[in-house]
């Protein structure tokens, strides 16, 4: 005999009743993108390798270390898309979305990859929902932006998370920084893989989660500290209109996000009830990538939200977005009402009703079994007798309570009790 063939490690499968829970979540935040004019777009699951390698950044742990890059038959250096800012701009400058009205403003969802050690959160198929806004600077863009995503986990029933906030300066007062750092980061006792981190991107060494490092930073300087005046305007600009939205917030003046490309404003939402992999999602400015990518010099925001992690919160919290089951009515024909009962199938679903039926020539017992397990708050059963005296006999599984209604009325009494 055959073995079974199990799905690859470190690919999460989600199936009913928590992929109700996990779709629900995936439409709750892109509502919110839609209320704010955000548009959809549909992005390649994979993309030519140079366009990470540039735009992510060739430093950065997951161009190095995670991608899953592939030669397709004709030659080609392909990879498994492993994030979602890269490719949407290559899309709006090969498109040309940025010679229209700006700020472009899109959102998408779906399968991204990373070849990371799978652990509770960390997947090597990860599930993110993510919006770019491109071609503004203006910090009401920055806020926009961050409130969307505070108020979909809002909307989501989440409480126990945090948004952190920072920012990482620009081109014009990131150099001296970055100089400063490095005398710093040369006068510590470091290994040598950090030593060639900290030649490469100094700042990814503050990120390290070694206490025999931490410790030696404790007196690092800090880009909060060192912000041309530029940026320290923004920043203040982005913190009064958080404010203003009602949007809470701490200051983490020791993020450090994994991609290259960010500048100015950076942020991230932390859930601790994760235990490791606590980071629900995060994002931040761009400013300079899309020149980077061969487009226009136009500055944008966005984020990626981890929905497999959304998923996690919502379970340590006990809340459960879109909370209704999957069926609104579930209907037991018997005996020869059986077409009778076909009809009002196909009547309740089109009046907007999510209905099943038991299938077969099964008893009334064998039935209820099959009603109950559905969690259908309402069950119709229609026998024989039924069928003579033109009824139905609706059931409420929360209740127990059972009355006949006739025929010609059930569909309207259904649709007005499942909306109550």
């Amino acid at each position: 005999m055959s073995s079974t063939i199990q799905a690859p490690k470190g690919v999460p499968e989600y199936l009913p009743p928590d992929s109700a829970t996990w779709l629900a979540i995936r439409d709750t935040l892109a509502r919110q993108a839609t209320l704010a004019g955000y548009g959809y777009i549909e992005l390649p699951v994979f993309e030519e390798t140079a366009l990470y390698i540039r735009g992510v950044g060739e430093s950065t742990d997951v161009v190095s270390k995670e991608m899953y890059t592939f030669t397709d038959r004709g030659g080609r250096s392909l990879t498994l898309r492993p994030e979602g800012t890269a490719g949407v701009m290559r899309s709006v400058i090969e498109h040309h979305l940025d010679r229209g009205q700006l700020p472009v403003k899109l959102w998408y969802a779906g399968p991204f990859f990373r070849a990371e050690r799978p652990q509770l959160g960390r997947y090597r198929q990860l599930q993110q929902f993510g919006v770019e806004a491109i071609g503004s600077d203006d910090p009401a863009l920055d806020a926009e932006v961050i409130t969307m995503a505070d108020r979909g986990y809002r909307d989501l029933g989440l409480a126990g998370y945090r948004l952190e906030l920072t920012s990482l300066g620009c081109r014009e007062c990131r150099p001296a920084y970055r100089a400063l750092l490095v005398e710093f980061l040369a006068g510590l006792d470091l290994d040598e893989a950090t030593r060639e981190r900290a030649r490469i991107n100094p700042l990814r060494v503050l990120d390290d989660k070694r206490p025999q490092v931490q410790a030696q930073l404790a007196d690092a300087p800090l880009m909060l500290d060192h912000l041309c005046d530029s940026c320290a305007a923004h920043f203040a600009a982005v913190r009064g209109l958080l404010e203003g939205h009602g949007t809470p917030y701490v200051i983490n003046p020791r993020m450090v996000r994994g991609l290259d490309y960010y500048t100015r404003t950076c942020f991230e939402f932390v859930h601790d009830g994760l235990g490791a992999q606590s980071g629900l999602g995060g994002g931040g400015r761009y400013d300079g990538l899309m020149s980077e990518l061969g487009g226009q010099e136009l500055s944008g925001i966005g984020f990626g939200l981890g929905l497999d992690r959304a998923l996690l919160a919502c379970q340590v919290e006990g809340v459960r977005p879109g909370g209704q089951g999957a069926l609104d009515v579930f209907v037991v024909p018997l005996g020869a009402a059986r077409e009778r009962a076909a009809l009002l199938v196909a009547e309740l679903r089109a009046a907007g009703l999510r209905t099943d039926q038991a299938f077969g020539e099964r008893g009334l017992k064998g039935a209820m079994k099959s009603a109950d397990k559905s969690g259908a708050p309402y069950v119709v059963v229609i026998g024989e007798r039924d069928l003579e005296q033109g009824v139905a006999q609706v059931k409420s599984m929360d209740t127990g309570d059972q009355r006949a209604v006739d025929l010609d009325a059930v569909v309207d009494h259904l649709v007005s009790i499942c909306q109550n």
